[in-house]
């Protein structure tokens, strides 16, 4: 499939250009496009993300493979893994594709009901194949955040879930689906959110109530991410978004309302998250009063 003729947004194996005269090898070797895989390429105005690389991964695949896990979450339309982390990819046990550097294979039972493919043609597993899998590869924190995004935009249902875990009871990865299903929870706003929720329920805290909408007095303070409105605590973890002047005023003056009405606010950024278990030490601390 070459740049100018196939489907999938400028991505292309470079020896089909070369073989049909599409570029030289001089030209792919010193032109403009990304390298994304070993011997596939890119325009170079594309945004280099997973999905790009998923794009490149199935230019190889063989038939019968599918994309899988978190990359076919993203695929489905769910939070990306990095550009820099590994695309899975799922085939079918009697395969014996590798796959280059950067992509990582896994030989399992796929049968056909659990593979379907994209509006632009990228064959992955079905929905509910994705959580399975993804929650018995990643870590329950990730998993969970994956899965919540999922739930959110309609391509699961909690009810689909506890389905899953009633009919994979002895599958490989039960033990770890059945405990990242258990914290699925659609109302959260966003991965890390997610995390943290997650990592509080794993350290014996309260459940917290996501997006909460705070009003006092018949007055509405805001709506926060986190809350545990026995205690009075709040967490807002603050994106990128939040760094920029106007909004730090805003989120500023919403912290003063609520530290006002009698609220503790425990404020998270990106850098908090590497550390989670400082990150509900706080929060502990925070319930604790």
């Amino acid at each position: 499939m070459l740049l100018r003729s196939q489907g999938l947004h400028g991505v292309f194996v470079g020896a089909h250009a070369v073989s049909e005269g599409v570029l030289s090898r001089r030209q792919l070797r010193d032109g403009p496009y990304v390298r994304v895989l070993r011997g596939v390429y890119a325009d170079p105005s594309l945004p280099r993300d997973h999905l790009l690389r998923c794009r490149a991964t199935a230019l190889l695949m063989p038939p019968g493979a599918a994309l899988g896990a978190r990359s076919a979450a993203a695929v489905l339309g769910a939070p990306q893994p990095g550009y820099g982390d590994q695309v899975t990819v799922l085939v079918p046990e009697q395969l014996q594709w590798r796959g280059p550097a950067g992509v990582r294979v896994r030989r399992v039972a796929l049968p056909a009901a659990d593979v379907e493919v994209t509006d632009d043609g990228l064959r992955c597993t079905t929905p509910l194949r994705t959580a399975w899998d993804v929650a018995a590869l990643e870590s329950t924190a990730t998993a969970v955040g994956v899965l919540d995004a999922m739930v959110r935009a309609d391509l699961l249902t909690v009810a689909g879930l506890a389905g899953l875990v009633r009919a994979g009871v002895g599958r490989w990865g039960a033990v770890r689906a059945r405990r990242a299903f258990a914290l699925v929870d659609a109302r959260a706003g966003s991965p890390p959110e997610s995390w943290v929720r997650v990592a509080c329920a794993l350290a014996g805290l309260p459940a917290p109530v996501p997006q909460y909408e705070v009003v006092e007095g018949g007055a509405w303070l805001g709506q926060v991410d986190l809350a545990w409105p026995e205690q009075r605590v709040v967490v807002e973890y603050e994106g990128a978004y939040h760094f920029d002047d106007l909004q730090i005023a805003r989120d500023d003056e919403r912290y003063r309302r609520l530290a006002a009405a009698g609220w503790r606010v425990v404020r998270l950024a990106a850098h908090d998250l590497r550390d989670m278990d400082a990150v509900v030490a706080r929060i502990r601390a925070a319930l604790l009063g």
